[in-house]
């Protein structure tokens, strides 16, 4: 038997469950300060910046849920700012005052969600998307001052994205994951015209020229990697900027329309280009300092930009970048801490593709050590080098982590992102296997001391993984993970159900194949101990789906145990519970990979059954 984990402390990281996260910056029209949502106080919630002097930063009061975005409004009035009620996923759109007060709602349909798309530029006018019970969205403009609401489009499967500044011509999105499509709408004739017809591929995202004459798209329609397009009214459309190497991120347009911000994923990693609308010219930023940008607006005058970035080191933060000079400026958020960085690995999977992660070594380990595997959600999210106090607090503890991106995953291209779709599903599990092998061809990983983990599609990605290979690994945790497809379809919001068709079969259609994809009717399979974490408020995966996981493998007899979150939904918002996120899955991870037994062969035995 071999010894504990190096005699290290369970969770002896604390700094990283603690430390302020900042998201989704956005500048005060004068440039004059900067608003962000910080859990600096334990709940998500905005906070202003003065950019001018050694000012203190102050919290904007907008009750006592979680909130997920702010937006400043041209005027300078109000705030726009969306709220999680119960930190679940029918959120609300709410208007206040950039010192408090005239706090008002915007868009709070009963028993549905909403969400702001931007400030149109006219007065204090919003663009928001309203979404019923039923899966119905309305694309509304309301104004923040009189309440006064302007319905312009609706029906399922729909997005805006745009409005001119006259309110007389929309951008719309509509159709399911993977295949989305963008349209022009002439609002005061009803007509449409949608961009990019006959191209296989999916428009994301788009914006809209002041004058509505011009619409931007990021989209690989007709290509491999995600590019910036423009459509002129009557014109074909045209490639401003495409990299073979990136795919685009994110986008933002200056109010004028003369400059746009291009984020680009290379490897995982962020650069950014300034492009100059009127000239053409595309010129390069420095590289940003942290490894991903995760949100990227720009100013008003279009001379600044509010960015969050984030690295495996340091949580996300502010930074505000002078794209003239190509200048950067920490503003608001938590220094870097002393923890670990990310290696990126390249490898086969048994098949031939080319497959990627990130690797997160313990220190102070030599030799093979107990490894958890982590996969991300979507399926075609993508792991990057992120802030993750999971990963960090697993490493202080002696316990490895590789975060790879299986097919299926974003990032890589559209034949990547569509290399699981439908039966395909079955080959992203065999990707999970690979990623163990790799893991223990390199030297890295002790083979009996193997977990999987994952939330949302890759807590559905562990199930399927520890059912199929049930020898393979000795620790499971799945987070939010779907179980059965059919109860998921059943039970999850219409609007979520009619999106992930494209994504893993149809419920009628396909029903032999999402029965065979579904990890709950292969349980008995199950060999590993298991720890189930969900959020109670989840429409997006419900509950039942961690129900029925917990009641199946207790009727087994497996070592079992779950973490409900009452006051959570899909993410886990409050800081106090990420606490207990963490602390729970290192120590269920550390007490299940701490020691190795041998048979009277002298081979490893992870303790499963066969």
């Amino acid at each position: 038997m071999t010894p504990p984990l190096d005699g290290l402390a369970r969770v002896p990281a604390p700094a990283s469950l603690t430390v302020e996260n900042c998201l989704a910056p956005a500048l005060a029209p004068d440039d004059s300060a900067v608003a962000y949502v910080s859990d600096r106080d334990g709940l998500p919630r905005v906070w202003i910046q003065p950019l001018d002097g050694d000012a203190e930063p102050w919290p904007v009061d907008t009750g006592p849920q979680p909130v997920v975005d702010v937006s400043w409004a041209p005027t300078g009035g109000h705030l726009a700012v969306l709220v999680a009620p119960g930190g679940g996923e029918h959120t609300q759109v709410w208007a206040v005052q950039a010192h408090g007060g005239d706090l008002r709602a915007l868009a709070a349909p009963p028993g549905g969600s909403a969400s702001m798309v931007r400030w149109t530029g006219r007065g204090e006018t919003l663009l928001a998307a309203e979404t019923a019970a039923d899966g119905l969205t309305t694309a509304v403009l309301v104004d923040a001052v009189t309440g006064a609401r302007r319905p312009i489009a609706a029906g399922h499967l729909l997005r805006p994205a745009a409005v001119s500044r006259d309110h007389a011509r929309m951008l719309l999105r509509r159709g399911p994951r993977g295949a989305r499509a963008m349209y022009v709408a002439d609002l005061a004739h009803g007509e449409e015209r949608r961009l990019l017809p006959g191209l296989p591929g999916s428009t994301d995202l788009g914006a809209l020229s002041p004058d509505g004459g011009t619409a931007y798209l990021v989209s690989d329609a007709g290509r491999d990697r995600a590019a910036l397009l423009a459509v002129r009214h009557g014109a074909e459309a045209v490639v401003l900027a495409e990299r073979p190497d990136a795919e685009l991120d994110l986008f933002a347009l200056s109010a004028d329309g003369r400059r746009a911000l291009l984020v680009w994923n290379r490897h995982g990693r962020s650069e950014l280009d300034v492009l100059d609308l009127e000239g053409g010219e595309l010129r390069p930023l420095p590289p940003p300092p942290a490894d991903v940008v995760t949100s990227a607006r720009i100013a008003w005058h279009g001379t600044l930009a509010a960015l969050a970035a984030e690295s495996p080191e340091e949580p996300s933060h502010v930074l505000v970048c002078d794209l003239d000079a190509g200048r950067y400026r920490r503003v608001a958020g938590a220094a870097p801490l002393p923890l670990a960085g990310a290696e990126h690995l390249r490898f086969r999977a048994s098949d031939g593709l080319e497959l990627t992660g990130w690797l997160y070594r313990p220190p102070r380990v030599t030799g093979p050590a107990p490894y958890a595997l982590y996969l991300h959600g979507g399926p075609e999210d993508e792991e990057r080098p992120t802030f993750n106090p999971l990963f960090q607090n697993l490493l202080a503890a002696g316990i490895g982590v590789f975060a790879p991106n299986v097919r299926g995953s974003g990032g890589h291209g559209r034949a990547f992102r569509q290399a699981d779709d439908g039966p395909l599903r079955f080959r992203a599990v065999e990707d999970v296997a690979d990623c163990a092998a790799e893991l223990v061809r390199r030297g890295l990983a002790d083979p009996g001391r193997l977990a999987c983990t994952g939330w949302s599609y890759g807590g559905y990605l562990t199930l399927a993984a520890l059912v199929t290979h049930p020898g393979l690994f000795r620790a499971g945790v799945d987070v939010a993970g779907i179980a059965d497809f059919e109860t998921f379809y059943a039970r999850t919001e219409p609007w979520v159900a009619e999106a992930a068709v494209s994504e893993y079969g149809h419920p009628d259609r396909d029903r032999d194949l999402l029965r065979a994809l579904s990890p709950l009717r292969s349980l008995s399979r199950l060999a590993a101990p298991l720890l189930v974490v969900h959020g109670a408020a989840d429409t997006n995966v419900p509950l039942y789906e961690a129900e029925q996981v917990l009641a199946a493998a207790r009727a087994l007899g497996l070592p079992c145990e779950a973490l409900i979150f009452d006051d959570e939904g899909h993410e886990i918002r409050r800081v106090a519970n990420r606490i207990s996120f963490v602390a729970k899955v290192v120590d269920w991870l550390s007490h299940h990979l701490q020691t190795v037994e041998y048979s009277s062969t002298g081979r490893k035995d992870s303790g499963q059954a066969r």
